[in-house]
């Protein structure tokens, strides 16, 4: 890990250190054979020594006997792209207004920028990564998302090449985790015609962890976690708290999605749904590995 190489270990005794390591044998042993869906997006993925710390994160644990299967965003990287080109991005509710231009230039970004870096990160760190869009093995099949007005759902908001997903097939992303290989998937649907469907990349990872019937679903973000109105963290939360966070405005804007994925993952059956603080040097390890909460945890009751 980085940070035996990078800060001198050498101001914690080899009892303390043997201590710290012994520590994780028990989540070791609970997971092993287990798979975590991980969203990466955020700080995490701009940041060089985060990227760093999270690629050799997603290779220790699978050489630790998990499974872990990475989605990636890409939010500012297109925004950068589509400035090159003049084009604003515009959103509505939280969702990215897609039309075809913009579809052409998501689908270049995520599918051959972002994607193709992380892949790289993972295999330096010593990983085998493979990356997928939802075309690879017939991944996910979308449909044109009808995006209804929060405050009036008599009307509806066109939002372009925008999908939802309409079937997960994960027998691609299974065929690859049993031969050792660490999948990373593009947020991109296809449709009836093979058209593109640009998909939040939070949504593609609950449903996709409730289709792996994953342990956990690790989303990394720019925040520590779920805050209240005092700014304070909220360690865990229940699905009708998270109603409640939304109902008085306290949950809003990106947070959105991101946590009605989170509760319709956690109400399928994935055991644990994590927002985690990417910022925070190996927080998927910590968070993983050891009983600190570094985010919140969502439970689906």
């Amino acid at each position: 890990m980085s940070a035996v190489t990078d800060h001198s270990l050498a101001h914690i005794t080899s009892r303390d250190q043997a201590e710290i390591l012994s520590q994780a044998l028990p989540y070791i042993r609970r997971f092993h054979g287990k798979t975590l869906v991980i969203k990466y997006g955020g700080n995490a993925m701009t940041d060089p020594a985060l990227q760093q710390d999270f690629a050799e994160d997603v290779v220790l644990l699978k050489l630790v006997g998990m499974n872990p299967v990475v989605v990636h965003g890409g939010g500012p990287q297109i925004d950068e792209a589509l400035s090159r080109l003049g084009k604003k991005g515009t959103f509505i509710q939280g969702m990215r207004v897609t039309d075809e231009e913009t579809m052409e230039v998501v689908e270049w970004v995520l599918a051959g920028e972002v994607q193709q870096d992380i892949v790289g990160l993972i295999n330096a760190a010593g990983g085998k990564a493979v990356g997928l869009t939802g075309r690879d093995g017939g991944l996910i099949r979308a449909r044109k998302l009808k995006m209804l007005d929060k405050d009036d759902p008599s009307l509806e908001h066109d939002v372009g090449q925008v999908g939802e997903i309409t079937a997960i097939d994960p027998s691609v992303v299974k065929a690859l985790q049993d031969d050792q290989f660490i999948p990373v998937i593009s947020p991109i649907g296809f449709g009836e015609n093979n058209e593109s469907y640009n998909i939040n990349a939070d949504l593609v990872a609950s449903k996709l962890a409730a289709v792996l019937k994953a342990e956990k679903l690790m989303m990394l973000t720019n925040i520590r976690g779920v805050l209240n109105k005092a700014g304070e963290l909220l360690t865990e939360l229940s699905s009708r708290q998270i109603d409640d966070l939304i109902a008085d405005g306290t949950i809003s804007g990106g947070m959105l999605p991101k946590l009605a994925g989170a509760i319709d993952a956690a109400k399928s059956g994935v055991n644990a749904v994590h927002v985690v603080d990417g910022r925070v040097p190996h927080a998927m390890l910590l968070e993983i590995l050891t009983d600190q909460a570094y985010g919140t945890m969502i439970r689906s009751h």
